[in-house]
């Protein structure tokens, strides 16, 4: 198997496992699935956010995702228990298609790293 059908197949497993769990079986599309996964990453899921706050955990998510491509790092954790992440390479100019690649394939990552699928 191709390392692209692999992905994709992947992917479709992360995204009928999240809706199953999270949407009554509707599926979830990229954003929602990073929002998920930065509330995930803050650690605090009985609690509702404002829309801001909802954009910072987008924020979270990313950064978290691509830690591992060396473009971030954790830098600290404020006393809200937010975590704060550094820049550490500036982000390829990619366009929307690859971008979308690349964060497909660094949340399937992140799902088999914490063992959510395997």
């Amino acid at each position: 198997m191709s390392r692209d059908e692999q992905l994709k197949e992947r992917w479709q497993l992360v995204v009928r496992k999240l809706s199953d769990q999270f949407a009554d079986g509707e599926l979830l599309d990229l954003d929602a699935i990073i929002y998920l996964i930065g509330v995930q990453e803050l650690g605090q899921l009985d609690r509702s956010f404002k829309k801001d706050q909802k954009l910072d955990l987008m924020h979270i998510a990313i950064c978290k995702l691509l830690v591992p491509y060396g473009y971030y790092a954790l830098d600290f954790v404020d006393g809200e228990g937010w975590p704060h992440y550094k820049a550490l390479e500036a982000l390829p100019h990619l366009k929307a298609g690859e971008q979308s690649v690349l964060m497909k394939e660094a949340i399937v990552n992140y799902f088999l790293e914490t063992e959510y699928i395997k």
